[in-house]
């Protein structure tokens, strides 16, 4: 890589040189310990004698602005860089744009900066003390061989044809959906899947539903995109589809583990809102954020499994199942959305890394992915288990759990009398992890609780943790 330098005209080709690198040095641009070429290269490069640079070298050495180490070169010394005032920044004639996506910042982007307590009852955050570390590298070896043969610099933008295969096999098998390699788009994540359905979907003044409480990433996305949001209360039996307007054209649920609550949706529930979507000619996205894990019952087949319309476009992730670094995700679209949709993630970023789709699709197919799953089912099930003992036991004075069979998190309402946000304050002071489901509630009014994930912490860490809760709470009585 070349040294950018401008040198202009023959004359003083020397002090032009000392100049501009005196300059890179002071403002920091050329950082402490950057190695120069040497003389004789950056020479040719600039196409001048050796003599030349060998004495712009001379004078930065002089002002110890250069160190050389013997056998390996000049380096730019440790120094701090002046701190020149700053040009005045000219204010952008997009400034009100820019400030309308700022104010679209969430909860869940400011503690991803937040250290992790001790004790972590995060929620999202998947195990990874038992993720197949050496089974995903030998995907990845083969993944580095299949590039290595490919002859295409690019890729469909909606991804490659064994991942979809793969991925429509996985969740035909474990939700139920109804779906081909065809139907499948490979995105970076299930918020880039949201995102791309509502970048075709939504303009400004579209009547977006949502679940309140409900996904604050999703709710900020659609009002990003000049939605009107109407937030539906949910109930025992989820979203309260008689409160879905007239015009609406876009709904968004959590319809088998309520995001943040937990509750599934019932059977009837579903059946109304597939009419109601129907009758409004709105498409409903499906969000199955974790419901690879349950524990009670038999498994209620996904929504996009009952429509009959081409009506839900339903949303996956890996990031719960296996990594949150992954960043894959997928959706699964009515053929009015896909074209449309593909065209949208082409602009956006051509195609999600095909590396990682190669070894993605290879762990699908070796069965990888569904033993990682029944492995982590038994640790979750022993975790979720040993929290809603604590919560009906010595926890009960102060909190009620909402009942849910589902995901890897689970909500405690808080009794009349507790204040969570204090609880949550305190609690952090004695190394525990506690998080509020106020941030998750718009319009509805607030139920006050803590949403409980159980992913980061081990078995045997809840119960000293859940003591400490106690305690804090006997306190604060």
């Amino acid at each position: 890589m070349e040294l950018h330098i401008r040198l202009e005209g023959r004359k003083g080709l020397a002090d032009q040189l000392y100049q501009q690198l005196r300059a890179g040095i002071d403002s920091g641009h050329l950082a402490a310990g950057t190695q120069l070429p040497p003389s004789r290269l950056l020479a040719e490069q600039l196409g001048v004698s050796r003599k030349t640079v060998a004495e712009a070298y001379s004078r930065l050495s002089y002002d110890n602005l250069l160190s050389a180490v013997v056998g390996r070169g000049t380096f730019i010394a440790s120094r701090q860089p002046l701190q020149n005032p700053a040009e005045p920044a000219v204010p952008l004639a997009a400034a009100a744009a820019l400030e309308r996506w700022q104010q679209r910042a969430t909860v869940l982007a400011a503690r991803a900066t937040q250290a992790p307590s001790r004790h972590d009852f995060v929620g999202g955050a998947s195990i990874k003390s038992q993720f197949p570390f050496d089974q995903w590298r030998s995907c990845l070896n083969y993944a580095l061989r299949r590039s290595q043969r490919h002859p295409e610099r690019h890729f469909a933008a909606q991804g490659l044809h064994e991942l979809r295969e793969a991925i429509s096999h996985h969740i035909a098998y474990s939700r139920g959906v109804r779906c081909s390699a065809a139907d499948v788009l490979v995105c970076n994540g299930a918020q880039q899947a949201l995102d791309l359905i509502a970048r075709v979907l939504v303009q400004p003044g579209c009547q977006v539903a949502m679940e309140d409480p409900g996904y604050p990433p999703a709710r900020q996305l659609f009002l990003a995109l000049g939605a009107t949001l109407q937030s539906i209360p949910v109930d025992g039996e989820g979203l309260c589809v008689d409160a879905i307007a007239d015009g609406t054209q876009l709904i968004y649920v959590t319809p088998s583990h309520q995001f943040p609550l937990g509750m599934p949706m019932s059977e009837a529930r579903r059946h109304a809102l597939l009419a109601r979507a129907a009758e409004l000619g709105a498409l409903i996205i499906e969000d199955d954020y974790d419901c690879e894990f349950r524990y009670q019952g038999p498994a209620p087949d996904a929504l996009q499994r009952l429509d009959r319309h081409g009506l839900v476009a339903y949303v996956g992730t890996f990031s719960k199942t296996l990594l949150p670094e992954l960043r894959l995700g997928y959706a699964v679209l009515p053929a009015a959305v896909l074209g449309a949709a593909c065209v949208a993630k082409h602009l956006s970023d051509w195609h999600s890394p095909p590396l990682l789709q190669w070894a993605l699709a290879r762990f699908i197919g070796e069965g990888h992915l569904n033993k990682h799953i029944r492995r982590c089912h038994d640790i979750y099930s022993a975790r979720r288990e040993r929290i809603l003992t604590r919560l009906d036991g010595d926890l009960a004075p102060w909190f009620s759990a909402v009942p849910a069979s589902a995901g890897f998190h689970l909500s405690a309402l808080a009794r009349p009398g507790v204040d969570v946000e204090l609880l949550i304050s305190l609690a952090r002071k004695v190394e525990v992890g506690l998080y509020s489901l106020a941030p998750f509630f718009s319009e509805a009014p607030l139920r006050p609780g803590l949403l409980m994930g159980f992913g980061a912490i081990e078995l045997l860490d809840i119960d000293p943790a859940l003591d400490r809760v106690r305690d804090t709470l006997q306190q604060l009585s």
